[in-house]
């Protein structure tokens, strides 16, 4: 499910959305880079949020302030995203990765003084992975005990690299995360009448011998590794 195996042509065939969202992301960056003026007309400053410039609740969810931010986030894109854009459709998945980033922002305007300033997609991205926590736990018809397994992981790497890096909105990422798990049932519904999946169903094997894993799982958890270390690198960078 995470693991990708196509090349570009077939990708950008298949999840149109995604391929869009990193191709701005790229552009965007380009333009940042030779172009300060720009970033100032766009980045998410609170005063002038609050003086009525609330295009800067969308701008920053496609503006990153480095390459190994802009890497780092497309990355996640590409890996989180594609099944979400297959379930959810183009018209509604670019609805739900826009609301879950305009709602982090709004968290960050609320909970922010009026000095700060912030870009990034991630915001966007933890409301992705908000909405996978909803399948792991109340749609498990959509979502299998070993995806589930790999989501659980992953949030809490994410949420461990949240609070270890001082320079990270963690309004934005706690915020996009709540804003997705809530947003999940309005765009996949409720699904069958089932009670939710335990913790206990999704990792039945802790503390027990683990049987070897297929290959795909293999390369997936090592590219989950290279993103943690590119993660962690990245703030010294």
């Amino acid at each position: 499910m995470f693991v990708r195996t196509e090349n570009f042509r077939t990708f950008r065939r298949l999840y149109p959305i995604i391929t869009t969202i990193v191709a701005i992301h790229l552009i965007l960056w380009l333009v940042v880079q030779f172009s300060p003026t720009f970033l100032n007309l766009t980045v998410g400053f609170n005063l002038f949020i609050w003086q009525g410039e609330w295009w800067r609740l969308v701008t920053p969810i496609f503006l990153h302030a480095s390459l190994t931010h802009f890497l780092f986030n497309s990355l996640s894109l590409v890996l989180f995203g594609p099944a979400v854009e297959r379930m959810l459709g183009k018209g509604k998945f670019i609805t739900f990765y826009l609301l879950g980033g305009i709602l982090a922002n709004v968290a960050t305007l609320l909970l922010k003084p009026d000095i700060y300033s912030h870009l990034g997609a991630s915001g966007a991205i933890f409301a992705i992975f908000g909405l996978y926590f909803y399948m792991v736990f109340l749609r498990p018809d959509l979502l299998d005990r070993a995806n589930s397994q790999v989501i659980l992981t992953i949030l809490g790497v994410g949420l461990v690299m949240t609070f270890l890096n001082s320079n990270i909105n963690w309004i934005a990422h706690l915020f996009g995360f709540f804003a997705g798990t809530v947003l999940a049932p309005f765009f996949l519904g409720r699904g069958p009448a089932t009670s939710p999946r335990s913790l206990r169903a999704i990792f039945p094997n802790i503390g027990r011998p683990s049987a070897p894993r297929g290959g795909k799982q293999n390369i997936f958890w090592i590219v989950l590794g290279a993103l943690v270390l590119f993660g962690i690198l990245s703030r010294f960078m």
